[in-house]
């Protein structure tokens, strides 16, 4: 059997393990281990195990998984996304849609902590619907916002997945997350606009709230002085080159413990479950990365993402309808798996394809991680949704669904300006370099 033949059959296999339950990091190890057996042997089958296993557990950039991982977990046990909501909430919630508004630049500012879709989607379905809910908001809008605004966890920087892009793809961090920055705004400059816009048509879905006057938005915003110290502590130490992504991420998780801890929130109780969830986190991204290490490297040995390149661009296939076609398959994708899982699937395949068209893997790790963001708030699955959905199960999915609609068409619209005008993610590396 020729190697394209067989890696064919192997990616199907893997298909099949991953829809009967086997987790994703499992079934890329197994079908790679087979695969580099049939093409190498068993003893450098066995050996890709061991050595690929070094090689993640060893590496010092993905030491900043679990540490922003522990920082997301001490920083919500602090109660420092509440303080972010209230600090967004008196800034933008006297508007009509405001409360709205607050949620996502909540999302916004949170995600940048915790650096997950699905925490940031979970902590503000907890912290976030019921106020809206109390203040008259429909509970389509209330729920749509969380669960488009849940998105940024994996857009904003410091990201996880755009750490793992990094690594897998063999770019800078510091690169992807400051090519990140202005899509970040713009998404949330989008969704400011499309609630203003259905507010308009919708009168009754968010009505205005009470005016915070100087003196009480200065009050909530010296109770929020440690998540906004937390900020800019991070993001002024790793732009500022003060200290290495590492060294950010164990000074953030310092310092969210610190925060709980002075604040008496850091029950017995509370810290073991935020060391639990770490490790757990932690155990499911690093097994996922090492079965896709084992993965590509039999796919390497196949040589089939070279054939596929080949074939693409000796088509003559325009380049837009390549994008097109990518473009759709992860989003349909990211309405299946999630995130990492989607992403580290593909990239053997799509990385080539993309570099030997000429464009910017940073570039492309930013629309990556847009579009199949895109795809987790998009019916008839989107993971983010039944995330929301558990924590708010007073609401059916048909309700929230029928919420991120508006969010869907921005994120449309900032999807097709970051194809169209790819300056948007590229031209603060130039100031930056």
């Amino acid at each position: 059997m020729d190697p394209i033949s067989l890696a064919s059959i192997a990616i199907a296999g893997m298909f099949v393990l991953i829809l009967l339950y086997v987790p994703i990091g499992v079934a890329m190890a197994i079908v790679g281990i087979v695969g580099v057996g049939f093409f190498s042997g068993v003893k450098p089958a066995l050996t890709a195990i061991a050595a690929e296993t070094v090689t993640a557990i060893s590496s010092l950039d993905l030491a900043v998984i679990p540490l922003f991982l522990l920082m997301g977990n001490f920083a919500s046990a602090a109660g420092i996304s509440t303080d972010m909501y209230n600090l967004a909430n008196g800034l933008l919630g006297r508007f009509r849609g405001g409360l709205a508004m607050a949620t996502v630049g909540g999302c916004g500012l949170f995600g940048a902590i915790c650096g997950s879709s699905f925490a940031t989607t979970a902590t503000f379905g907890r912290a976030a619907l019921p106020e809206m809910l109390k203040r008259g908001y429909a509970p389509t809008l209330a729920t749509g916002c969380i669960a488009g605004g849940g998105t940024l966890g994996s857009l904003v920087p410091p990201s996880i997945i755009l750490v793992i892009y990094a690594i897998m793809a063999e770019q800078s961090i510091i690169e992807l997350f400051v090519a990140a920055i202005i899509p970040a705004v713009v998404t949330i400059l989008l969704y400011f606009i499309a609630i203003s816009i259905y507010v308009r048509i919708k009168t009754s879905a968010g009505p205005s709230g009470e005016r915070t006057n100087a003196r009480q938005l200065l009050k909530i915003a010296l109770k929020s002085w440690g998540a906004i110290f937390l900020l800019l502590a991070i993001a002024g130490g790793i732009y500022g080159g003060v200290f290495t992504v590492t060294e950010a991420a164990a000074l953030g998780a310092i310092l969210s413990f610190l925060f709980a801890l002075l604040r008496r929130k850091l029950t017995p109780q509370l810290f073991w479950e935020a060391l639990t969830d770490t490790a757990t986190t932690t155990a499911m991204i690093y097994t996922i990365i090492i079965g896709a290490s084992i993965f590509n490297y039999f796919i390497v040995l196949s040589h089939m993402p070279d054939v596929i390149t080949k074939g693409i661009l000796g088509s003559g296939w325009p380049t837009f309808l390549v994008f097109i076609v990518l473009l759709f398959v992860y989003i349909v994708l990211g309405s299946i798996f999630d995130t990492l899982a989607a992403m580290v699937i593909t990239l053997p395949f799509v990385l080539p394809l993309i570099v030997d068209m000429g464009y910017s893997p940073v570039w492309w790790g930013i629309v990556n991680v847009v579009v199949i963001e895109i795809g987790m708030i998009t019916p008839p699955i989107g993971i983010n949704v039944f995330v929301l959905q558990g924590v708010s199960r007073d609401y059916p999915l048909s309700t929230i669904y029928k919420g991120i609609v508006p969010f869907l068409c921005a994120d449309i619209v900032r999807l097709a300006a970051l194809v169209i005008f790819p300056v948007l993610s590229l031209w603060l590396l130039t100031l930056f370099r």
